[in-house]
C-alpha cells in the first residue's frame, strides 16, 4: 500500500516559502472537489464500500440542493466555524454561500476519509492527509474569496496588500511563517530572566543554578530537565508565567539543564550521550553543589523520557539519586502517541536511519514544520490570512516567540528515539533496552512520582501520560500521583497559579485495579501485566475525579515540599569550589538559533 507521507506533505508547505510563484495561489481560489481525495485513496490502495459511498453521496447531494435553494431565496446560511465568524462573511451573499459550500464539501471529504476500509494506522494517515487538503482549501485562505481581506484592501486603498506582500517576502527569506512580533522579545532581556548562574557546562548542556528567593530552602534541590526539542525557556518565559520562578519562590533550590542547540560538531551524538553526559552528569553536579544525596528530579516531554531513562540506568548501577520524580506531559509507554503516529512507521524511520543514523542533524525547521502541521489552522493558515492577505503584523506573544525558536537534533539520537520508543515501544519493557551500558527497567526507579497530563494534548495524549503510572513503582501504587490539567501540551503546563485560570482534576487516593486474571497461586503474569496491575483504566480514573478551578501548580509545589527534606538556610553563593559560576543565566547555549 502506497501510503501518503505526512512529513513530505508538511515540508511541502515550507518549501513554498522559497518559490514566489507558488504564493500566487494565495490570491486566487482553488477549486474544491473530490479528485484529490480520490487520487489519494487510489494511490494508497484504499477503498470505500459502495453502500457507504452511495449514502455519503446522497446525503451530500441533498444538503447541496438545500443550500442552493436557500441561496436563491436570499436566506443567509449559518456558518458555525470561527474562520468565518467576521461579519463580512455574512454581509455578502456570495461569500456566505462560498463558505457554506466549503464547509459542506469539507464535511463530505472528511466523511469519505472516515469511511475508508483500512487498518487503524492507515486510516489515521488518510484522515490526516485529507484534513491537510481540506484546511488548505478554505476560501478564507485566498484573497479572491476572503471578504475580510477584500474589505481591508478597499479601506487601506491597497496598502494592506502592499504590507502583506512585504510580510510574505520577509517570511520567504526566513523560511518560516512569523507567528509573533519577534522584535518584541530577547532571550535574557524579557524572556528567560529568572536570576541565576551557569555553574557547569560541557559540549552538550549548561547547568543553571537559580538564585534563592526565600531565606530558607528545602534541603533536597529540584533538578529540571526540559525537552531538547525547542529551548528550555518555555519553563521561564516572563516572571508572571515562569515555572522556574514559581519553583524558586516556593523555597526550592532549582537547577536546570540548558541543552546546546546542536551544530555539525554534535552530529554524531547518541541517545546514550544525552543520558550519560547529559542527565546523569547534571544529577551528579546538582548533588555535589547542594550537598544533598538526592534530588527532586523533573522532566518535561522528551526531557521526562531522558530523565526517567537516566534514573533507570542509575538504578541498574545500584544508585537511587531521586527523592521524587515529576513528569509533565511525558511518554514512557508509546502505545498511544496520538496524531504524531502518522509521521512514524517502518518506512519513514528506515528513511531517517539511512540518512542520519551514522551522523548528521535533524533540522529544527523540519521539526517545527511537523508540529505546525498538527494544527494547521492555528499555526499556518491563520497567519497566512492575517499577515499576508490582510497585511497585519503578528502581535507579540512570548509563547509563540519560543515556538519559533527551533532546535536541531543529532541524527543518531533522533533515530534511536524514533525506533526504540515511537515505533517499537521498547522503553516500557523491563530489560529490553541497553542504554549507557545498563539494562533499562523503569520499574526499578525507587521514588514517588508526580505525573501530569493535559486533557487536550495532541502531542502526548493524557491517557498516554497516565500510562506511566503502570510502569513506575510497580506494586506500590500509592507512591504515584496523577493530575490532569485543562488545555493542551504547552498551555496546560504554563498555567500560572497567580492567574487562577482553567482547571485541573485529581482523584486521590487513586483507585486500584482488581488483580489481573490468571495471577493466582502458581501462575506468573507477564512483566507488563504486573506493572499495570495496580492502576485502573484512565477513563475510570477520570470518572471518579474531582475538578478544581485554577492552576495545578500548588499541587505540585506541595508534592515537592513533601519530598524536599527539612528546610535549611538558603545558599549565599551559587556553585561551590569545584563548580564556580561561569556566566549569568540564561547562559550562551540557549541564545544559539537553529536558523
Amino acid at each position: 500500500m502506497n501510503m501518503p507521507d505526512p512529513q513530505a506533505m508538511a515540508s511541502a508547505w515550507m518549501a513554498q516559502m522559497t518559490d514566489p510563484s507558488a504564493w500566487q495561489a494565495l490570491f486566487r481560489p482553488a477549486p474544491l472537489d473530490t479528485s484529490p481525495v480520490a487520487t489519494l485513496l487510489k494511490d494508497a490502495g484504499a477503498t470505500i464500500p459502495q453502500q457507504a459511498l452511495d449514502a455519503l453521496r446522497n446525503d451530500y447531494l441533498q444538503k447541496a440542493a438545500g443550500l442552493w435553494q436557500e441561496f436563491l431565496s436570499g436566506k443567509t446560511p449559518a456558518l458555525a466555524d470561527r474562520r468565518f465568524a467576521a461579519p463580512e462573511w455574512l454581509a455578502n451573499p456570495m461569500s456566505a454561500y462560498s463558505a457554506a459550500s466549503y464547509l459542506l464539501n469539507a464535511e463530505f471529504l472528511t466523511a469519505m476519509a472516515n469511511a475508508v476500509e483500512a487498518g487503524p494506522r492507515e486510516r489515521q494517515k488518510i484522515r490526516f492527509a485529507v484534513q491537510q487538503m481540506v484546511d488548505a482549501m478554505s476560501p478564507a485562505n485566498f484573497l479572491a474569496t476572503n471578504p475580510e481581506a477584500q474589505q481591508q484592501l478597499i479601506e487601506t486603498k491597497g496598502e494592506s496588500l502592499s504590507r502583506g506582500l512585504s510580510n510574505m517576502l520577509g517570511d520567504m527569506q526566513k523560511g518560516r511563517i512569523s507567528l509573533s512580533d519577534e522584535s518584541a522579545f530577547e532571550v535574557g532581556r524579557n524572556v528567560a530572566t529568572t536570576p541565576g548562574q551557569v555553574v557547569f557546562e560541557n559540549h552538550l548542556f549548561q547547568l543553571i543554578q537559580y538564585s534563592p528567593a526565600t531565606p530558607t530552602v528545602h534541603q533536597v534541590p529540584l533538578l529540571m530537565m526540559p525537552p531538547c526539542i525547542n529551548k528550555f525557556y518555555i519553563l521561564d518565559l516572563q516572571p508572571e508565567n515562569s515555572v522556574v520562578r514559581y519553583a524558586v519562590e516556593q523555597g526550592n533550590t532549582v537547577f536546570l539543564v540548558s541543552w546546546r542547540n546542536p551544530d555539525a560538531s554534535l552530529g554524531g551524538t547518541t541517545w546514550d550521550d544525552y543520558v550519560e553526559t547529559g542527565a546523569i552528569k547534571a544529577i551528579e553536579v546538582a548533588r555535589a553543589i547542594s550537598g544533598s544525596e538526592k534530588v527532586n528530579a523533573f522532566g518535561f516531554c522528551v526531557g521526562g523520557t531522558i530523565m526517567s531513562t537516566a534514573l533507570a540506568v542509575l538504578a541498574a548501577r545500584g544508585e537511587q539519586p531521586a527523592a521524587s520524580l515529576t513528569l509533565l506531559t511525558t511518554l514512557l509507554d508509546f502505545e498511544d502517541t496520538g496524531v504524531l503516529e502518522v509521521f512514524i512507521d517502518e518506512t519513514q524511520v528506515a528513511m531517517r536511519e539511512k540518512a542520519l543514523a551514522k551522523g548528521g542533524l535533524m533540522p529544527g525547521r523540519d521539526l517545527a514544520t511537523t508540529f505546525s502541521s498538527l494544527r494547521p489552522n492555528d499555526l499556518v493558515w491563520n497567519y497566512v490570512q492575517s499577515n499576508y492577505l490582510k497585511g497585519k503584523e503578528p502581535p507579540p506573544f512570548d509563547l509563540l516567540y519560543w515556538n519559533s525558536d527551533s532546535t536541531n537534533l543529532p541524527g543518531p539520537m533522533f533515530c534511536w528515539y524514533l525506533r526504540n520508543t515511537y515505533l517499537e515501544n521498547s522503553l516500557k519493557v523491563p530489560g529490553k533496552l541497553t542504554v549507557a551500558g545498563s539494562r533499562v527497567d523503569l520499574g526499578a526507579i525507587d521514588a514517588p512520582v508526580f505525573v501530569y497530563g493535559s486533557r487536550e494534548d495532541h502531542i502526548v495524549p493524557w491517557k498516554a501520560s497516565y500510562a506511566s503510572l503502570g510502569l513506575l513503582n510497580p506494586g506500590k501504587g500509592g507512591a504515584n500521583r496523577f493530575v490532569l490539567g485543562a488545555s493542551g501540551h504547552i498551555a496546560g503546563v504554563i498555567n500560572p497559579a497567580s492567574k487562577n485560570k482553567r482547571s485541573y482534576w485529581t482523584n486521590d487516593p487513586a483507585p486500584v485495579a482488581a488483580p489481573a486474571k490468571g495471577k493466582g497461586k502458581g501462575k506468573k503474569a507477564a512483566p507488563e501485566a504486573d506493572a499495570n496491575a495496580a492502576i485502573v483504566p484512565a477513563e475510570q480514573w477520570f470518572s471518579g475525579a474531582t475538578e478544581h478551578v485554577g492552576s495545578w501548580w500548588p499541587e505540585w509545589a506541595a508534592f515537592l515540599a513533601n519530598n524536599g527534606g527539612k528546610d535549611v538556610s538558603a545558599p549565599k553563593k551559587l556553585g561551590n569550589a569545584d563548580y564556580q559560576p561561569i556566566e549569568p543565566a540564561p547562559g550562551r547555549y540557549v541564545k544559539v538559533r537553529a536558523d
